[in-house]
């Protein structure tokens, strides 16, 4: 069409040419934002990051680590942390915190989690998982098994564990006990610088048992338990307690005496005066006194748990560990859970009596020597 002066006015366009052309323009643009120019990229830095760099620092956190949280939370972080923190190198440096599983949350995938880490050759998990399934499972071959494994590696307390079973025929019968294994065991352990193993060794040598008697090397030995004892607790820095305090003489006419005054105290170690903090238990002890506390307390008919607190071994047969035999309240799995717990707490409530009975009634002499002789104990506390 043109105009009085000739122009022509354009052409319009169809409706559906418009809409079209303005689509493909719209996807045109829209492309355009979603395509990033080279070199703008955004890296990956973690995926770029070499495997044996990431396993380096996944065996520092599991080394380290306070609680198993610490290790679940890197499973559940991504797939490859998950696959890489199940590596054998990474779960044989598992530290004992790592391992330690609370009794309550016990389950079938966290016995295999043991188990894993026990195969690929962690010493903590072939110990915290033998001492479950002897005594808590009564598994006694399989958990035995894994205690020697750990033994051979020269772990102190498998040692002195094993000692433990050889001294009192746990799993068996009476008649199963070793003495000069178990003191042998105990050697080892003592040798290692275990504490536990240096008092068994020591109250063994002063009493004969299972080895010829030698009061002066058990002194020693239980002297040197002490000055290592207080030499773990001041390499810890847990010093926020006075060393030093005074205790009331009971007895009159005598004067005042340092002694620990709290029950937070270590036993042993008050004859010097000392007042420092009891050690923490390992987790396998820590996790049979939970399995039992939970169970009632008792491992089963007529049978009951070491009076020491923080011991947790239970009796494997009616009768195996030596009792007190003027109360017949208290029994132990060691002469040295009989010291600690003597020094620590059953001194002041030891009562006698004319005779003590069992759950049926029956008087129980106790296997061991006629049970525990509070005289002997009380040469201890000089």
């Amino acid at each position: 069409m043109r105009t009085r002066r000739g122009f022509c006015y354009p052409q319009t366009q169809p409706l559906s040419n418009m809409c079209s052309e303005f689509t493909n323009t719209h996807k045109r643009q829209k492309r355009m934002l979603s395509e990033k120019p080279t070199g703008e990229e955004d890296s990956d830095f973690f995926d770029s990051l070499p495997d044996d760099l990431v396993l380096s620092v996944l065996t520092k956190l599991i080394s380290t680590a306070t609680s198993p949280s610490d290790f679940i939370s890197v499973l559940i972080t991504c797939k490859r942390l998950n696959g890489l923190s199940l590596n054998s190198s990474v779960l044989s440096k598992a530290s004992n915190k790592t391992l330690s599983v609370k009794a309550k949350n016990w389950s079938d995938s966290a016995q295999r989690f043991l188990k894993r880490c026990a195969d690929a050759g962690n010493i903590e998990a072939c110990y915290t998982l033998g001492m479950i399934r002897f005594y808590c499972l009564q598994n006694r071959g399989s958990g035995a098994s894994l205690m020697a494994k750990a033994a051979m590696k020269s772990h102190a307390p498998s040692l002195y564990s094993l000692a433990v079973i050889q001294f009192n025929g746990s799993g068996g019968t009476k008649n199963d006990k070793d003495l000069r294994a178990g003191v042998a065991l105990c050697a080892r352990a003592a040798f290692l610088g275990h504490i536990d193993g240096l008092r068994e060794l020591g109250h063994c040598l002063q009493d004969g048992y299972g080895v010829k008697q030698n009061v002066i090397e058990g002194r020693r030995f239980l002297v040197q338990a002490n000055a290592r004892e207080l030499a773990a607790v001041l390499s810890n820095g847990n010093t926020k307690q006075p060393l030093l305090t005074w205790s009331i003489n009971p007895f009159p006419n005598q004067p005042p005496l340092l002694r620990v005054t709290t029950g937070s105290g270590c036993p042993l170690l008050s004859d010097f005066g000392c007042n420092i903090p009891v050690q923490e238990a390992h987790p396998a002890n820590q996790f049979m006194s939970e399995w039992f506390s939970i169970r009632g307390g008792f491992p089963g008919q007529g049978m009951r748990l070491c009076s020491n607190t923080g011991c947790g071994r239970p009796e494997t047969r009616k009768h195996e560990f030596r009792r007190c035999s003027v109360c017949g309240a208290v029994n132990y799995c060691s002469r040295a859970c009989q010291a600690l717990d003597w020094k620590f707490r059953h001194k002041a409530e030891c009562a006698p009596v004319e005779r003590w009975l069992d759950e049926e009634g029956e008087h129980v002499p106790g296997e061991n020597d006629g049970g525990v002789n509070v005289d002997e104990v009380v040469v201890l506390d000089r």
